[in-house]
């Protein structure tokens, strides 16, 4: 039994019946991770603390305690999650030692499950960001070309999973956290309905809007297992691809990259093959501001809110925590935003919303299907413009146009690996679900993997 080839269903299921001790496990990933190490995946490790939780665990299992149904499974977090155990640096300086007085919500009911929090993966400064190339601990690297960035702000976790430093991670997503370095490391993503999941103990972005921690996994059967041991649903009912409606409208298909085109489209090709019925209509024209409506409710809401967060959880005020920000964070924080512009983005946001509803009611769809980023993983930097079909397009557009629909309608949003680009960078491909039904769109997830696989691990 190779350990870093199981995924977390097998892992979990071979330490509870002992065939796989849970201490031998943890040392496994431990050890790859130390290997693995120039990748700057993780910001915080505590070995012996990893190793001795897991004695710990085969200690119950063998006193025949009640195991939980994430048992002995080491778990990374992302560095913006509080844990009691660790420091919840938010990637930056001026928070190295902070040290929550409790866990975030998300993560007790992972560890009432059974699992162990392997370790906290690296970010973006204060995730705002989609590069993970961090001016205060250095930046992460993309396993399947370390000259390019991971994507951002939940790099150190995706980055992780395609490493096989661990099956399953924990990121959160704001506008792409999740969905952007899914796509750049070649797996798969899961920004479930805004609110499914517990979002107290993860430093926000807004107010009560966006912020959605989510799993990053290798495999469709882990992402449920995730899903699962949070919610409680019911089992996970089995759907064919025949009939299936996914939308694929020109905007979210417009200004892509060559390669990014050409491997979604044939990803979309061989799901019509299979009996999917490809719906093209264009999204309601008021869509087409998702993101510039979601950059100015970010960046209105940003300050305030994670003062607000440090205020509750007992950290520095805000104006400590800018003064020691990188010179490149510290602009983005000059830029200004004015109320007038932010209630109008609120209105365009709900607006957003209600005819995105609409439009899925309209066209009978199941979801709709593009690729998150315009184009793949560019090289290690900052990237404030980007080579797009031979012009410089800005970053925070290539990164977030298509991506600020799911953040701004809340609905559920799964990036699956589509293929590899000639130069063999991984495309991601986003399933845009409907409103609450993430069962339905996990069930969409699993019968894709089926048909269509994933890709090749990176070589390292």
């Amino acid at each position: 039994m190779n350990p870093l080839a199981l995924t977390a269903v097998q892992a979990v299921a071979a330490m509870r019946t002992g065939e796989l001790a849970c201490e031998d496990y943890a040392r496994a990933l431990l050890d790859r991770a130390a290997a693995l190490a120039r990748l700057n995946a993780f910001r915080t490790i505590d070995r012996e603390r990893v190793l001795g939780e897991a004695r710990e665990a085969d200690r119950r299992r063998a006193a025949g305690e009640a195991l939980g149904r994430l048992h002995g499974l080491p778990i990374p977090v992302k560095d913006s999650v509080n844990t009691r155990e660790l420091p919840t640096t938010n990637g930056t300086r001026a928070l190295a030692d902070f040290r929550p007085a409790d866990d975030a919500a998300v993560l007790k009911i992972l560890l009432t499950e059974g699992a162990m929090v392997m370790g906290k993966t690296s970010i973006h400064e204060l995730s705002r960001g989609w590069t993970s190339n961090n001016g205060a601990f250095g930046a992460v690297l993309n396993p399947y070309d370390p000259g390019r960035i991971p994507g951002g702000s939940s790099g150190g976790s995706a980055a992780a999973v395609a490493a096989r430093m661990a099956p399953l991670a924990v990121g959160e997503d704001t506008l792409g956290s999740i969905r952007v370095p899914a796509s750049f490391c070649g797996v798969i993503g899961f920004r479930p309905t805004f609110g499914r999941y517990p979002g107290e103990g993860i430093m926000p972005l807004t107010f009560g809007r966006f912020d959605q921690v989510g799993p990053f996994a290798n495999v469709m059967a882990d992402v449920v297992l995730f899903d699962d041991v949070l919610t409680r649903a019911a089992p996970l009912a089995d759907r064919s691809l025949a009939g299936l409606r996914l939308g694929v409208c020109s905007f979210l298909w417009s200004d892509l990259d060559d390669e990014v085109e050409r491997v979604g489209r044939e990803l979309l090709q061989g799901l019509e093959r299979a009996g999917v019925v490809l719906v093209r209509e264009d999204i309601p024209e008021v869509a087409h501001e998702a993101y510039n409506a979601a950059r100015q409710i970010i960046g209105y809401e940003n300050e305030r809110s994670i003062g607000a967060f440090l205020e509750r959880h007992g950290g520095p005020p805000f104006e400590a925590v800018r003064s020691a920000l990188s010179a490149n964070l510290q602009e983005t924080y000059r830029l200004e935003f004015h109320r007038k512009d932010y209630e109008e983005a609120l209105v365009v946001g709900a607006a957003i919303a209600e005819a995105m509803r609409d439009h899925m009611t309209a066209h009978a769809l199941d979801a709709l299907a593009f690729p998150p980023v315009l184009a793949p993983a560019p090289p290690l930097g900052d990237n404030p413009q980007i080579p797009l079909r031979g012009r410089a397009a800005p970053q925070r557009w290539v990164m977030a146009r298509n991506t600020a629909l799911s953040s701004c309608t809340e609905f559920p949003s799964l990036t699956l690996p589509a293929g590899l680009t000639e130069e063999g960078l991984p495309v991601g491909i986003e399933f845009l679900g409907r409103h609450g039904e993430d069962r339905a769109l996990l069930a969409t997830g699993v019968a894709i993997e089926r048909e269509c696989g994933g890709i090749a691990p990176p070589g390292l």
